[in-house]
């Protein structure tokens, strides 16, 4: 099992991810069965088996369009499945997919040692404290997303329209080194902090298409980099196909994205991008 802080630098880790959520883009939000705290245990037990380094659990869907749940709703159904997970694996790496300080916080308690902010701290003034506090992992992820500006294609679902940009790479680096800012003035050590340049999120599809191509420059930064890749509009765009048909896409964008520095992809596929980390890092590493 992975512990925290990684060993950046020897292999590419897998996140995989496990939405508790009944409107996740992708299809597979477990909020839907019938029993999700033992669903997430199989498909806990299946990633892990599969190679996984994190389980990242997920409460409320980040999808264009998708409504906003209160922390109490996402409390309600993130930490049953945390608080299972931890008791079935107690020595897997839990990871939480929030921007709320309470529910990064109930999450720590039950278990989970690193904390997936998709507003990179700007969402709650209180989400860096609490981090530090409980000494959590924290990853940093860029986001220009505005809900009202939000395409929608029949078939290949709904995609954020790209947000305005100056100069795209140092614009991404100039928000990324705010919210390190932010951290570190909380206590967060350097080595806890993870940078995600947030595919998807406030960039058009060429935007997103050279933010991977230029993912260099991102870890230029000095900080290891996730990349979340797996199923992304901008992979459906790209190739003209619907979420569940994104396999190769995203383990193209995968394996370029490892090319390029990636420390950590967080991916829906877990098997088969265990297997396109493994040949890439043979590759690059």
């Amino acid at each position: 099992m992975a512990t925290f802080p990684l060993a950046w630098g020897e292999r590419t880790f897998i996140m995989g991810i496990l939405n508790v959520t009944p409107d996740s883009f992708s299809g597979d939000g477990l909020l839907n069965a019938w029993d999700p705290p033992r669903e997430a245990i199989i498909q806990a037990q299946r990633f892990l088996q599969a190679g996984a380094d994190i389980l990242d659990v997920g409460g409320e869907s980040t999808r264009p369009g998708s409504r906003p749940v209160t922390a109490e709703e996402e409390m309600q159904r993130v930490l049953p499945i945390i608080q299972a997970i931890a008791r079935q694996f107690p020595e897997a790496l839990i990871s939480v997919d929030t921007y709320k300080a309470p529910v990064a916080e109930a999450a720590l308690q039950a278990g989970a040692r690193l904390v997936n902010d998709v507003w990179a701290l700007r969402a709650d003034p209180q989400m860096a404290e609490v981090v530090a506090r409980y000494r959590a992992g924290l990853v940093l992820m860029h986001n220009r997303s505005n809900p009202l500006s939000v395409e929608v294609r029949e078939r290949l679902g709904a995609a954020y329209q790209g947000a305005e940009y100056e100069n795209l790479l140092e614009d991404v680096k100039r928000d990324l080194r705010a919210s390190i800012a932010l951290a570190r003035a909380a206590g967060v050590p350097d080595d806890y902090i993870i940078l995600d340049p947030g595919l998807g999120f406030g960039k058009s599809v060429a935007q997103n298409l050279e933010l991977l191509n230029r993912l260099d420059e991102i870890r230029a930064l000095g900080y290891p980099v996730l990349i979340g890749p797996s199923r992304k509009s901008f992979i459906g765009y790209t190739l003209n196909l619907p979420p569940d048909q994104r396999l190769e896409g995203t383990a193209a964008a995968v394996a370029i994205g490892i090319a390029r520095g990636a420390d950590i992809v967080r991916v829906h596929d877990v098997p088969f991008m265990v297997r396109v980390a493994r040949m890439a890092d043979a590759i690059v590493r």
